[in-house]
């Protein structure tokens, strides 16, 4: 993150800020909401934004309706609570956002509040009354699960016969848990077979388990104050520049670093709060969750439970705060995690809490031998671009990288396999320097700031460590650095690069503003702490000319995958900044490039046509595909458990990893020995040493 010696060109906004303040009239002093600090904040935001966001977008009409979306979804994203008339209440901000903040008002987030807490309060009442009445779990019946398929409740019949199928939804899963737990199965024929005085027993434990816990999220809705409500708005206002601009409240010195880290400790995953929901962004190599190998990217918590026995708290609709609170604890506990997949499957993924293991997040190599042929490669995995500036370490990737790459050039291997799969990026200073251990030099990234400033970042030094056939392997989870690297490598003709249909698209940098650096007159000191601002700053160029923001990196071979037809990826995120291009950077290409792309395509299909583990994967990916396009859940219990089989039996076939072929972390003595087992069946890693042999 980059700071700015701008913040100190502020004093004649807050003179002016100070004038209109000096006569506001506060709002009622309940839930601590200072209106004073709010306007303040609300039109610092909006000059940051202005004065420093890499678009230089307008506040206008657009960026109204932009925020007025992401508003209305951050405040009842799964439409369960509001009503059309509330919306059509709150309509007449949508064009007027733009005026309402530089006039200072904040009439849609109090109003917003207002309407939610009241709708919370008679939502209550009404799960109250259905969950108090047997549901008829053997009917034929079924819901849209899907919030964009369909509008707000139009009356109060129609909210409470929304509610009715979730209630009963979640009712039956419960009854199913237990049911389960008491007759130690979970075989189908057993499970429809039940004795009557148990199923109702346990039909009564399940509906009072599931109102509780609903109750118990209501009043976390309700806990919400003024300044949260408001807070969230600002961050809708942020978020309507591009996807990556965030208000960051302030909050404890803990949660204010999860918030800027978004590192959970326990078992490392980095989350946002998106809509309403909870979202894994990354999992990081070496943590409990990596090890387990079920959390992925995209993937959405929906509740969090303490141990097998420890009741699952919902935890939609809930701040990011209250959820990491839930989820952290002490090493060696398990805390269970109730996933929505990007398919539609749900399923519970229990984690024990751990440190990351440092050594699982370096850089490893090793040899691989091709069966048939008995040529020797180099297989290396990058887990991200790290660099210790803490000292604790000292290490780096790039050094990391030389050392391998020299060990595996005195075993005398004849090619190179890079996997960058799963890698979320990093340091871009070691993503200039990795790459200049493949090319003799030149550039390798172009940045180009706000107002067009253009500069080259070069790998200046003579020479390369290794200058054989490279393959790097990539998906659409490899980002930012990695974007780079292979960026660079593809331009240059250095490496083949293969896998996803494409990288994940984040081709922009961003910077971190602290807000209170702004408060430098007498008086505004009150206001203070007023949190951070991350702002999209620059935006990444390939040597090429051609941005890797939103299409990132398309590979030379593309290959199956079970994440085809999966909508993840910078071009799906709202308000995403768009694809472009500039002048190309002066560079020669690599002087040993004799691939022929349509020959490696052509060979590469018909090997893929006939793998079995490709099959699968595409049979995957083909059943996912369905789940996602047919959203409407059924109701009914025999068909409920038979959907659980088949999610069952769906995880115990999926052959391709979490972490792009890597199988989760199993006890080994030898690291060397366990890198060679997780990579030996994998499919991709297969087929990158057939590429290779053509290439040499």
């Amino acid at each position: 993150m980059q700071s700015f010696r701008t913040f100190w060109k502020f004093q004649t906004l807050l003179a002016v800020l100070l004038v209109l303040l000096a006569g506001a009239t506060p709002v009622s002093a309940e839930r601590s909401f200072d209106s004073n600090r709010a306007r303040l904040l609300g039109h610092m935001i909006q000059q940051q934004l202005n004065r420093h966001h890499y678009s230089d977008k307008e506040l206008d009409d657009q960026f109204s309706k932009s925020a007025y979306e992401l508003y209305l979804k951050q405040l009842d994203g799964k439409k369960r609570f509001l009503l059309q008339s509330d919306i059509e209440s709150l309509s007449p901000s949508e064009l007027l956002i733009d005026d309402a903040i530089r006039a200072g008002r904040l009439e849609l987030p109090q109003q917003g509040q207002q309407l939610l807490d009241r709708r919370i309060e008679q939502v209550k009442k009404i799960c109250t009354q259905i969950l108090a009445q047997d549901f008829k779990i053997d009917s034929v019946d079924e819901f849209e699960t899907d919030p964009e398929k369909f509008g707000y409740a139009k009356n109060d019949a129609e909210l409470r016969e929304r509610w009715r199928q979730v209630l009963k939804y979640q009712t039956i899963n419960r009854y199913l848990g237990l049911l389960e737990d008491e007759l130690k199965t979970t075989e189908p024929k057993l499970l429809l077979k039940v004795e009557a005085d148990l199923k109702k027993r346990l039909l009564v434990e399940a509906r009072e388990k599931v109102l509780k816990s609903q109750l118990s999220s209501f009043e976390r809705m309700l806990d919400e104050t003024t300044q949260d409500h408001y807070d969230r708005y600002l961050n809708a206002l942020s978020r309507a520049f591009d996807p990556h601009s965030n208000y960051l409240a302030p909050t404890s010195k803990e949660d204010f670093d999860i918030s800027m880290s978004g590192s959970l400790e326990g078992i490392g995953a980095t989350l946002r709060e998106e809509d309403g929901y909870i979202k894994v962004v990354r999992i990081i190599p070496g943590s409990a969750a990596y090890k387990q190998g079920h959390l992925e990217a995209d993937d959405i918590i929906l509740k969090v439970g303490e141990g097998i026995k420890g009741e699952p708290v919902d935890i939609t609709d809930t701040r990011i705060r209250d959820a990491v609170a839930l989820i952290r604890g002490k090493k060696g506990t398990e805390v269970r995690l109730t996933v929505k997949k990007p398919d539609g499957r749900q399923l519970i993924v229990p984690i024990v809490r751990d440190i990351v293991e440092i050594a699982e997040t370096f850089i490893k190599g090793e040899t691989v031998i091709d069966v048939a042929s008995k040529k020797r490669f180099g297989y290396i995995k990058v887990p991200s671009f790290y660099r210790d500036y803490t000292g604790k370490t000292g290490r780096n990737c790039t050094d990391d990288m030389r050392s391998e790459l020299r060990k595996l050039v005195a075993e005398k291997i004849e090619g190179l396999i890079i996997d960058l799969r799963n890698n979320g990026g990093g340091s871009l200073g070691d993503a200039v320097e990795m790459t200049g251990l493949f090319i003799d030099k030149g550039p390798v990234v172009q940045v180009r700031s706000r107002g067009g400033k253009i500069r080259e970042l070069s790998d200046d030094e003579a020479g390369v460590e290794y200058d054989g056939p490279v393959l790097v392997l990539v998906n659409r989870f490899s980002a930012s650095a990695s974007e780079i690297f292979a960026g660079a490598l593809q331009d240059y003709g250095r490496a083949l690069i293969v896998g996803d249909e494409h990288t994940h698209g984040k081709g922009t940098v961003q910077a971190m503003l602290d807000l209170d650096r702004a408060v430098r007159l007498q008086g505004m000191e009150k206001y203070l702490p007023l949190g951070a601002l991350k702002v999209t700053i620059q935006k990444f160029y390939r040597i090429s000319g051609e941005s890797t923001q939103e299409r990132g990196v398309i590979p030379d071979v593309v290959l199956p995958s079970r994440y085809d037809g999966l909508e993840s990826g910078e071009k799906y995120l709202t308000n995403a900044l768009a694809w472009d291009h500039i002048e190309s950077a002066d560079y020669k290409l690599w002087q040993n490039r004799t691939i022929s792309f349509d020959k490696l395509r052509a060979e590469s299909a018909k090997r893929v046509a006939t793998s079995e583990k490709f099959k699968e994967l595409i049979e995957v990916a083909d059943k996912a595909n369905e789940r996602r396009e047919n959203s409407r859940q059924s109701l009914a219990l025999a068909q409920i458990i038979k959907e659980r089989e088949e999610l069952q039996q769906l995880q115990v076939n999926e052959t391709d990893s979490p972490h792009g072929g890597l199988e989760p972390e199993k006890e080994e003595s030898k690291e060397e020995l366990s890198l060679k087992e997780k990579i030996k069946d994998d499919p991709y890693v297969f087929e990158a040493e057939q590429l290779l042999l053509q290439m040499i």
